[in-house]
C-alpha cells in the first residue's frame, strides 16, 4: 500500500503527468523533455529524479546525455499499468498535452536526422 500512495502523491504534480505521458511513448533524452514541455533543464531533472525515486522512470546515460523510459521492473504491474493507462487517456484532449506531443514530434524529427544536439531548441 506504500507503493501505491508514493506513486500517487509523485502524480499529483501536472509537469509529472505530462512528463509520464510522453515517456509512454518512448524512450527520451533530458533536451527532448525540455523543448517538449517548455520548462527549464533543472525543474525536468528534478520531476525526472521524482519518478525515478518511486522506481516509474528509469535513466541510462549514453554519452553525455541522460536518456529516460518508464520503468520495466517487475515492480511495474497491477496497479501501476493501470494508473498510467487511466492517465494516458485522460490526458488525451488536453490542450497542453496537445502543444507538448506536437513539439516532441519536431524534436523527434531532428534526432531522427542526425541534428538532436543539446539545448538546440526546434520550437
Amino acid at each position: 500500500m506504500k507503493d501505491m500512495i508514493r506513486l500517487l502523491d509523485a502524480l499529483t504534480n501536472p509537469t509529472r503527468m505530462r512528463l509520464v505521458r510522453l515517456l509512454l511513448r518512448e524512450e527520451l533524452c533530458v533536451c527532448e523533455l525540455v523543448d517538449a514541455l517548455r520548462t527549464p533543464q533543472y525543474k525536468v531533472s528534478r520531476h525526472l529524479s521524482r519518478l525515478r525515486n518511486i522506481g516509474l522512470v528509469e535513466a541510462r546515460r549514453n554519452g553525455r546525455w541522460m536518456y529516460y523510459g518508464i520503468g520495466r521492473r517487475v515492480g511495474l504491474e497491477g496497479f501501476h499499468q493501470d494508473l498510467l493507462k487511466v492517465i494516458d487517456v485522460h490526458l488525451n484532449g488536453s490542450p497542453e498535452v496537445r502543444k507538448d506531443e506536437i513539439r516532441l514530434s519536431r524534436r523527434l524529427t531532428m534526432r531522427r536526422a542526425g541534428h538532436c544536439v543539446v539545448g538546440k531548441t526546434c520550437c
